[in-house]
């Protein structure tokens, strides 16, 4: 196997870098991580070192450049089929992948309202009418794939899947804003937390020395 690079942000705000980063962590893989910080006036040249499209994050195999996170993601499961990266039921992939979509397009005014901030923690902040839309869809359709196609474990569609690296970032969110859940999907928000990669990621957000003002929520 060719030497597996993944290029990401700051792992206490960087949502977009922790998606591929648990994939690529559900394939085994070894793999050497760069974190660039974000915000500072060395970023966009760290950044364009890396990609022509100046985000993180980017995976680097071999002769190939990946950039964009579902695309990595995608990526991943090409690479290692034994990984399940998606579901083996054509059914249950073919919603896998919309959910995934989904996640990756909409629930704007959860992003900018919510933003993730792993290491503090801000109860009640950043609801909106428009937050609470983006919230009850999402428990929709961590409800209908539990239901649906759940029963095989405790992950979205069973077995970890691509679609809970979608997602874990909001489990994130969830947590740091206190917001209240259904059983199933608390559970379910618990059951991405407790796993040992989302640890992992989130003790080396804490001992990040750096930070961006502009994620912080004052009071």
């Amino acid at each position: 196997m060719k030497k597996l690079t993944l290029v990401m942000g700051n792992k206490n705000y960087s949502s977009w870098s922790l998606r591929p980063w648990l994939a690529l962590k559900a394939t085994g893989a070894d793999f050497t991580e760069i974190v660039i910080p974000l915000d500072r006036p060395e970023t966009e040249a760290a950044i364009a070192a890396h990609s022509g499209a100046g985000r993180v994050p980017v995976l680097h195999h071999a002769e190939r450049t990946i950039w964009e996170s579902l695309a990595i993601c995608e990526y991943l499961a090409e690479l290692f089929p034994g990984a399940g990266l998606w579901p083996e039921d054509r059914d249950a992939r073919a919603t896998a992948r919309s959910v995934s979509c989904e996640m990756h397009a909409d629930f704007t005014a959860l992003r900018e309202n919510m933003p993730m901030d792993i290491r503090n923690s801000y109860p009640g902040k950043g609801m909106t009418s428009e937050v609470a839309g983006d919230i009850r869809r999402i428990q929709e359709i961590w409800n209908h794939c539990r239901k649906k196609f759940g029963s095989g474990g405790e992950f979205l569609f069973g077995g970890f899947t691509i679609a809970d690296a979608m997602f874990a970032p909001v489990v994130m969110r969830f947590r740091t804003y206190g917001v209240d859940l259904s059983q199933t999907c608390r559970k379910y928000a618990d059951t991405v937390w407790a796993m040992p990669e989302t640890q992992a990621w989130v003790e080396a957000a804490r001992q990040e020395p750096f930070a961006m003002t502009r994620y912080e929520i004052k009071d």
